[in-house]
């Protein structure tokens, strides 16, 4: 457990660095880019996300749930996804042209080719990442997150200077993954074998198969909202709905790679040892809603001053879109673990029930209910979030003997936080003068909301009190 925590404060620090640089450069960007250039990034990198499931075809989660890795296993894996990942780099080469056309965006091809490169270099690092994050090396991933993240910052802004547009994160995203491969040589585990192999293809293909489906499918569903609005509207439209849902989730790109590092393993890990999963779900979602839920409500109310701040002035047509994704991003939050949790328990094949009623219900709901503006766009996708509820509560209560009610009851601490913050921020907005500026009124509220969140942990009894008091025990262990 020591090791596991130790791992997750390295995680936390690191990805909170890299996110401030990768949120530096997207600040950049909104002022140099138009809404059109990120429009267009937004519709390529979509259809990139998804092929990125077959990609990996489940050897990651593989990896990491496997009970045993024998160098057979190992070798087998290497071997799926060296042919997966060339032959969807071919493929997505190929078809570039057919994309471009059928969005009527000619500057979608050459963007997708840059990005379609990027396959040919990603299993040269994944094997090694997937074999760290089983063995929760945090530090040693530390190193080559600083690395990569400095040199793909650098190569975006260089380029977008240079007028490359759209292209310019392109370019980034292949120089980040060549960089990564480069990066983990040093730390390849010594039982990991050079050479690929098929000869036990069949286990890792099994597996394989069985997530195919739930992680296309999930990519899909994350993908069908820029889709959707590239078809039934424009690009600009892409670019506007894109930064408000980055506003929307601006917690999860700080804290998300920290929440989930090595979930599946743990999970695993403890299904292995025969222990309840619905009882570790709670816990864990307990102390996510803790933060998120508060981040969520912070963001409703101050949504404007936020979208002025990081974005500009340029951006405030964003600002509509922003109420009802943040409902749907609460909602998520409840059963982010599950994925995970399916997986862990080898079963990952059902987690595609809840992800094709929300996918469904997204499509039907923006061919009824979509108006031409991104307001109705986003309760289109929180319309469909709330349908799929129903489908995720009754499957945790079969597999994982995971009950509504005690889910409920560890919840609540949460809610009531988020809306103690939520009372108090929009009370803080009041009482400053109309003449303060946007980023004045967001410092000047930082601390005394801060004060109140923690108070309000200590009121309801919330269980990230504790963790919060053996981080910083921890830390002042570390700093003496």
């Amino acid at each position: 457990m020591a090791n596991i925590r130790r791992s997750l404060f390295i995680n936390f620090f690191t990805s909170t660095g890299g996110t401030v640089v990768q949120f530096a450069v997207t600040l950049f960007l909104a002022r140099v880019l138009s809404p059109s250039d990120i429009g267009i990034y937004s519709m390529t990198i979509v259809f990139i996300n998804i092929a990125h499931i077959f990609q990996d075809f489940g050897v990651g989660s593989y990896l990491q749930r496997e009970k045993e890795l024998t160098p057979e296993k190992l070798r087998a894996a290497t071997g799926v996804i060296f042919t997966t990942s060339w032959l969807i780099a071919a493929a997505i080469y190929a078809g570039s042209d057919w994309f471009g056309e059928w969005f009527n965006e000619p500057k979608m091809v050459p963007v997708m080719k840059v990005l379609a490169i990027c396959f040919v270099f990603i299993p040269f690092g994944s094997i090694t990442n997937s074999l760290l994050i089983r063995d929760f090396a945090a530090g040693k991933q530390a190193w080559v997150t600083a690395v990569s993240t400095a040199t793909s910052a650098a190569t975006c802004i260089v380029l977008a200077l240079m007028g490359f547009g759209a292209l310019s994160m392109a370019w980034a995203n292949l120089v980040n993954i060549i960089t990564c491969a480069i990066a983990y040589i040093p730390f390849r585990p010594k039982y990991l074998p050079w050479m690929p192999s098929f000869r036990h293809w069949r286990d890792v293909v099994h597996f394989g198969m069985s997530s195919l489906l739930t992680n296309c499918l999930s990519s899909i569903n994350n993908s069908i909202p820029d889709i959707l609005l590239g078809k039934l509207g424009n690009a600009t439209l892409v670019g506007f709905f894109s930064r408000a849902n980055s506003t929307v989730t601006i917690f999860f790109h700080i804290a998300g790679s920290t929440a989930n590092y090595g979930s599946v393993s743990y999970i695993a890990q403890a299904h292995h040892r025969g222990e309840s999963v619905g009882t570790l779900l709670n816990k864990a979602t307990s102390l996510l809603t803790g933060i998120a839920w508060t981040a969520l409500g912070l963001t409703y109310v101050f949504a404007t001053d936020i979208i002025t701040v990081l974005y500009g002035e340029k951006w405030l047509p964003s600002v509509p879109a922003i109420d009802g994704l943040l409902v749907a991003c609460a909602i998520g939050t409840i059963f982010n673990y599950y994925p995970a949790a399916m997986t862990a328990i080898g079963k990952p094949f059902l987690a595609s029930f809840p992800i094709v009623v929300t996918l469904a219900s997204r499509v039907a709901f923006a061919f009824a209910l979509f108006d031409g503006s991104i307001r109705s766009f986003s309760w289109v996708i929180c319309g469909a979030t709330i349908v799929a509820m129903p489908v995720l509560l009754i499957q945790q209560h079969i597999y994982f003997r995971h009950r509504l009610s005690t889910m409920l009851i560890a919840l609540w601490p949460s809610a009531a936080v988020a809306v103690i913050c939520m009372a108090g921020a929009a009370f803080l907005k009041l009482a400053f003068p109309a003449s303060f500026t946007p980023i004045f009124v967001l410092l000047a509220s930082a601390l005394p909301l801060a004060c109140l969140w923690y108070l309000s942990l200590r009121i309801t009894g919330h269980p990230l009190t504790a963790e919060i008091h053996k981080m910083a025990a921890g830390f002042r262990a570390r700093t003496a």
